[in-house]
């Protein structure tokens, strides 16, 4: 492996329920992040049939922020502080769950009974320890306000933190960055190296760094100080991420991400006694899972 690379990582399979199949890429048992990134589910490109909307019941979340950007279709985002928000492709959805919120994401109503193509990403940024407890929040930025821009021939958008120069207007508590390109034949596009931690994943095309071939549904992760070219040998479309690392230890268990073990059983038990506000006119929710699961570290640095 190239000296510049620091890991690879393939996602696995990954049922949402009811069918809804996912590549989940982060978290993996390395334990590693990137910048703040956590977690990082691909789902599509795939098409919903009219009798399969998609309904991720209500659940939980705490110590973290929710990120969701679609290239196809339309997903209808609900929480209790009230949200209701139908996002689409181009958009950000920024949910802050600090210490503690709960959201549904499904198929809109006037989308049901439709078929529907779906192509999207959900992050996951661990918030800063000073913001861990932070109250919860959401906000929605739409695609045109998203800094657009050519790079290296690459034609770029900065969905989130600061790159080549732009910052996305979306709020950030971390240092980060989050970049959308698409990349002609024959064009190299250079990572940004003011941020620590840095990754490339592919969605389309072929790319190659330092003779290294970038495979489909990979992400790639470059190692720190490392100068980055992005080669496309075909028209490609690829997503750049990372920044400063975690400030500290984070464990990951479920839904719920916390700088302690002890925060975790916390939001567990404060979830099986229904101690969280819901989203209103909503009864369904997603049980806390009884399935063995354990508790992932992911280490700073």
């Amino acid at each position: 492996m190239s000296t510049l690379i620091r890991e690879r990582l393939k996602g696995q399979s990954h049922d949402l329920g009811d069918g809804l199949m996912i590549r989940r890429v982060l978290p993996t048992p390395s334990g590693h992040a990137i910048g703040p990134f956590i977690f990082m589910d691909h789902f599509g490109p795939l098409t919903l049939p009219a009798t399969k909307p998609m309904d991720v019941r209500p659940h939980p979340h705490i110590g973290l922020a929710t990120v969701t950007y679609l290239w196809q279709g339309r997903i209808e985002h609900k929480d209790a502080l009230g949200n209701t928000q139908v996002i689409e492709p181009g958009a950000v959805n920024w949910m802050t769950a600090g210490r503690g919120i709960v959201h549904s994401e499904r198929t809109a109503a006037e989308d049901r009974g439709h078929a529907q193509s779906l192509h999207g990403l959900q992050l996951w940024v661990a918030l800063p320890l000073e913001h861990e407890r932070i109250a919860p929040s959401f906000e929605h930025t739409d695609a045109s306000a998203l800094p657009e821009l050519s790079v290296d021939g690459a034609s770029v958008r900065v969905i989130a933190g600061t790159a080549y120069g732009a910052r996305s207007p979306v709020s950030t508590l971390s240092k980060l960055f989050y970049v959308d390109a698409r990349m002609p034949k024959g064009k190299a596009l250079h990572v940004p190296d003011e941020h620590v931690q840095r990754a490339a994943y592919l969605l389309e095309g072929d790319m190659r760094v330092d003779g290294e071939s970038l495979q489909l549904g990979e992400l790639m992760v470059f190692r720190p100080g490392a100068k980055i070219a992005l080669g496309a040998s075909v028209d490609s479309h690829v997503v750049l991420l990372g920044g400063a690392p975690l400030d500290a230890p984070r464990y990951l268990w479920w839904n719920f991400v916390a700088s302690s073990e002890a925060a975790l059983e916390e939001a567990r038990q404060a979830w099986r006694e229904q101690r969280y506000a819901m989203v209103e006119g909503d009864a369904e929710f997603i049980p806390l899972p009884d399935d063995g699961r354990l508790t992932l570290r992911l280490e700073a640095g």
